[in-house]
């Protein structure tokens, strides 16, 4: 697993938590604490990296730190 950078929040709408992983599109996990949470994004993460190098899609370098505005 590579080390991108991962958003969390809050979803009233799904009373869990979010985590979005911005570097790699649709790459989203949820869960009912931040720990199984940020647990639940570390598989998935795994996940869309293992399905990338399947498909032959191409795995982007993290970029560590990004800024949104």
């Amino acid at each position: 697993m590579g080390k991108y950078e991962i958003i969390i929040y809050w979803s009233k709408e799904d009373e869990a938590f979010i985590a979005e992983v911005p570097e790699l599109p649709g790459c989203i996990a949820d869960g009912k604490t931040y720990e199984e949470t940020v647990k639940n994004a570390k598989v998935i993460i795994n996940d869309w990296i293992e399905t990338a190098k399947k498909i032959g899609r191409e795995i982007p370098e993290p970029k560590g730190k990004l800024v949104y505005a």
